[in-house]
């Protein structure tokens, strides 16, 4: 597994198991400038395991058309056996390398309403979709005898749907998330206060709508460091946590809950930020969080200590945890005693 890569536990978003749920999950980057092909990457993990997960952790509204992903995710879960999920988010580092920021919340919402219709097989007016036609002109031009009367996906319709899970961290994608989504993946650390707020949040959203507040599953994205010398443990988690932290104040305004101590350091891993050396720990981003912020941000110690953190977001209502480990710039062999603690002590200790 590359930093690229997520591990995580956790039923299925409607409550029911399937093959993966309890087992782990394997979730893969969509990053086109720093990664291969999440599909390719997830259709070779279906044709070689038959429990684990698989997921995008997470692909963007912006690179691929709404068709093509409901496509792509849905034939690695007709592949894999109903083991898929598609993860999604406004988009980072795949839109900073081809200089944009992330999708404007307007077009986020339109894509994930479109993105569900197509894997429900359901049709998509060819008024909605936002080709440009510059790019591409109306198919009317070509006076064809018969042609699609709307943009369906027809052989989707025939199996399972995918789940969508939405990485959130703001209150207008939380909300968003809250109506457009089989789960909300927040991106808000691992301090149990902002999970708690983002859960309520979202919550509250369902009841406005006259929605079952209980009808959305909660999880979280966590970077987790697993070693007995705390110093080697945050170092692990350093890199990856300036990526998620970073989507806290990422627009210059610090979302959810944030005293002035987190405040400080929010505003200075904006301001440092280093998109070259996005996920490494040795960054300059890197340098820019303090011991405490690491502590309360992300799970970091001893295996009894990490099992008993992650027990504590259990109990806010997350039902799944996407773990993201060792980063670029830790040491290998720093690495290596994480991995064998997670695998011989804290997925362990989990389960029991």
């Amino acid at each position: 597994m590359d930093h690229h890569s997520r591990i995580g536990a956790g039923r299925s978003p409607n409550g029911a198991g399937h093959r993966g749920s309890r087992l782990g999950r394997l979730f893969v980057v969509d990053s086109q400038n720093l990664s291969g092909d999440p599909y390719v990457t997830l259709a070779l993990a279906a044709t070689v395991t038959t429990r684990i997960g698989l997921g995008t952790g997470v692909t963007n509204s912006v690179t691929r058309h709404a068709a093509v992903t409901a496509a792509s995710i849905t034939s690695v879960h007709r592949l894999s056996n109903g083991r898929a999920v598609l993860g999604i988010g406004r988009g980072d580092s795949a839109l900073a390398h081809l200089g944009r920021a992330p999708a404007r919340l307007g077009q986020f919402e339109r894509y994930l309403r479109h993105l569900q219709i197509y894997l429900r097989g359901g049709s998509v007016s060819f008024e909605q979709i936002d080709i440009p036609s510059d790019t591409a002109p109306s198919l009317s031009g070509l006076h064809l005898h018969d042609a699609p009367a709307a943009s369906r996906i027809a052989w989707i319709a025939d199996g399972p749907k995918v789940p969508v899970e939405v990485a959130a961290s703001g209150p207008k994608v939380i909300a968003l998330a809250a109506l457009h989504a089989e789960r909300i993946m927040f991106t808000l650390g691992a301090d149990v206060d902002r999970l708690a707020w983002g859960i309520e949040l979202a919550r509250e959203t369902r009841r406005d709508a006259g929605l079952d507040p209980n009808g959305i599953a909660f999880g979280a994205y966590v970077n987790l460091g697993c070693h007995p010398d705390i110093d080697a443990a945050r170092d692990l988690v350093r890199g990856g946590l300036t990526t998620f932290a970073r989507f806290s104040i990422m627009h210059g305004k610090p979302r959810g809950p944030v005293d002035a101590r987190d405040r400080k350091v929010l505003e200075a891993l904006r301001s440092n930020y280093d998109m070259r050396a996005h996920t490494r720990g040795d960054s300059r981003q890197g340098g820019t969080l303090t011991d405490d912020f690491i502590d309360r941000y992300a799970i970091v110690g001893t295996p009894d200590r990490c099992i008993q953190r992650l027990q504590s977001l259990a109990v806010l209502g997350l039902d799944k945890v996407a773990i993201s480990g060792g980063t670029r710039g830790a040491a290998p062999e720093t690495a290596e005693v994480n991995r064998r603690l997670m695998m011989q002590q804290v997925l362990p200790g989990m389960r029991r």
